[in-house]
């Protein structure tokens, strides 16, 4: 598969949210590196504390059916970054998917929960594990955002529960759900890749997961409503997803920046009643009961 880099440079504060939403948007990988610094051939990896650095190059990888162009457009406006010029590079032909395996092991999410990549054997079997390949999705378990989900559904669900995941990307939350203890779960994505990925997972995970593209399917309302995305798209999607959730059901949103959780739960404040937020790594996880 021949990639196209897709080069930009932003400021430091700016690049992890960037980052993010590009791949929310589509990417297949976001790397970044001060923006100075020597250049190297990209390849998958974390971002190395970009806030630190006062500028920040990333180097977005995209597919041959991809518009860059488009894909940066979309990423921008979900994330609040002004749209900057930037350079368009075609990329050598790799298995970059094999290649980023070598950045994802297992994740001890807590005491309970575990993810296992589809080529680790689990290292603790007493722990409940969710076997993931994340293929060209978002979602798997490293960022500090999807943690927080894992944690707060781990707490949450007693069992018998319907789950909407919106935004679900490799169907990690909506598995873990079913995997808990919920009755069903549902995960909505936009993007088509991150559905297959889904269904792709719970078939190994063992679980009855139901995964679609288009809101036209949402004609339940859920006990549990999660939503791992981003800030901005959050607050506009604020009365969709509060119509989904029943009275008295419990909401979580996380994606979001420790400076962005006001005007978030302020959205949501006409439905949900806010409890104290959690926060790791800079990211919050914002939950409530429906009012």
């Amino acid at each position: 598969m021949t990639l196209t880099a897709l080069v930009l440079d932003v400021q430091g504060m700016e690049a992890e949210s960037l980052s993010d939403a590009l791949l929310e948007a589509g990417a297949l990988s976001v790397t970044g590196e001060e923006a100075h610094a020597s250049a190297s051939a990209p390849n998958p990896a974390d971002l190395n504390e970009p806030a630190s650095w006062p500028r920040v190059r990333l180097t977005a990888l995209c597919g041959t059916e991809q518009d860059p162009q488009q894909l940066l457009r979309r990423a921008c406006e979900a994330s609040g970054v002004a749209i900057r010029g930037h350079e368009l590079k075609n990329i050598p032909d790799e298995d970059w998917v094999a290649r980023s395996r070598d950045h994802f092991g297992p994740i001890r999410v807590s005491q309970r929960l575990q993810i296992v990549p589809t080529w680790h054997v689990p290292s603790n079997t007493d722990a409940i594990s969710i076997v993931l390949d994340p293929g060209l999705a978002f979602g798997t378990g490293e960022h500090a955002s999807t943690r927080l989900c894992l944690r707060w559904l781990e707490r949450r669900i007693r069992g018998g529960e319907t789950v909407l995941d919106y935004g679900c990307g490799s169907g990690i939350l909506a598995i873990a759900a079913l995997k808990l203890g919920a009755a069903r779960a549902v995960g909505l994505d936009i993007d088509p890749n991150a559905v297959a990925a889904a269904r792709a997972n719970a078939r190994r995970n063992g679980v009855g997961g139901e995964f679609v593209e288009s809101c036209s399917s949402l004609t339940f309302t859920a006990d549990v409503v999660v939503a791992n995305i981003l800030a901005q798209p959050l607050k506009l999607l604020a009365p969709l997803l509060a119509d989904r959730c029943r009275q008295g059901g419990l909401m979580a949103l996380s994606g979001i920046l420790v400076d962005q959780a006001r005007n978030v739960q302020e959205s949501y404040a006409s439905w949900i009643a806010f409890e104290s937020p959690e926060e790791e790594d800079g990211w919050v996880c914002l939950s409530g009961v429906k009012r």
